[in-house]
This record gives structure tokens, sequence and C-alpha cells, in this order.
């Protein structure tokens, strides 16, 4: 039983040499096309319902873990100026590289902060809804996930700053990872920093 258009194909005499073959070859089996009879649309949706387990309906644990976007930052600063890296990479491995440099004095943290916010600020632009993003300072992943106290003013403003982004991504993670693990983010960060060709 088909509702194909298998027949129509078959039947039709000016079709190609090639269906006229296969129309005869098949034709020695007594091959007969029947139109498929009506079915009756809830007893297709009882059947829909009966037979689907009932385990694929519940969310996959690691069903949160998809589509996430990489961010790595890196924040620099010395006599010359400051700057920063960006490196963000989307699920699928497209990879966005940022070296900034900023036209204002920071110092290491605020350079840090600055790198983070600009790299959120891509990311929500980009309409990326969850990102995971990695720095190698201790004080602004610490002061982020609330696990340090933000005491003076700058990091007051920073963290307040970071906290009124958060709505825009429905996930968002920042984790701490060893200088060794953040080496694309720091190259790009010191490349922001050399001194303008001209």
């Amino acid at each position: 039983l088909t509702d194909n258009l298998l027949k129509q194909v078959l039947a039709t005499p000016d079709t190609s040499s090639r269906l006229i073959k296969w129309s005869v070859e098949l034709g020695e089996y007594d091959v007969k096309f029947e139109d498929r009879p009506a079915i009756k649309s809830q007893v297709l949706a009882d059947f829909v319902g009966d037979n689907t387990p009932t385990e694929c309906m519940e969310e996959d644990p690691s069903e949160s873990e998809r589509g996430i976007w990489k961010l790595s930052v890196d924040g620099s600063s010395c006599i010359t100026g400051s700057g920063a890296g960006l490196v963000l990479m989307n699920p699928d491995g497209w990879t966005l590289e940022y070296a900034l440099r900023f036209k204002f004095k920071a110092i290491n943290n605020e350079a840090e902060w600055e790198a983070l916010i600009a790299g959120l600020t891509i990311a929500k632009h980009l309409e990326v809804r969850k990102i995971e993003a990695s720095s190698d300072s201790q004080l602004v992943v610490g002061l982020a996930n609330g696990e340090y106290e933000a005491r003076e003013d700058p990091m007051i403003k920073y963290l307040s700053h970071f906290q009124g982004m958060k709505s825009a991504f429905k996930v968002l993670r920042i984790v701490k990872v060893p200088r060794a693990e953040n080496v694309r983010a720091d190259q790009l960060s010191k490349l922001a920093m050399a001194e303008e060709v001209e």
C-alpha cells in the first residue's frame, strides 16, 4: 500500500526509457499499486501517544550543556597602556578573536574586568544565550561568582556593570583557569598593548 506517485511515474508512457524498462521488469512480479486507506486522525494521535517512550520526553541532563559558547578573556596593563584579548568560540568551533587597545590607563584588575565585559558585550550583540567565560584572574572570577566582596570603588562599579549584564544570558558561568590554559587570550592582550606601527 502506498500513496506515493510511483504508480503515476511508471504508468505514463512518455517517461524516460529507463522508467519504462523498470515498469516492464516489475510487471512480471505482478506488482499492483493501491492507494493507502484513510487513517482517522484520532487513531493516529492515540497510536503516537501510546507508543512514545516517556524517557525521551524528559529533558536530557546534558541538554543545558548544548549550545554553550566559550569565551576566554585576558587583560593586561603596563606603562605603555592597557589592552584585552578575547577568544569567543561557538559550539561548532567557529572562533572570533579580538585584540582591544584601551585609550585609558587601567591597572591589571581593571583591564581584566574590561576584557570580560567587552567579551560579554560582543556575545550579547551576537544574541548568544548560553556562555561560559574563562579568565585567569582570581579576583575577577571570585567577584563575578560572589565568592569575594568588592571593597574598592572601581571594583564595585565593574561588578555592578557585570551584574546588569547577567540578565542578557540564559546561562552565564565564569570559571577560573590557569594561565597556561589562557594562552591565546593572553597573546591577544599583549598584541593590543604593542606600540602602534606607523
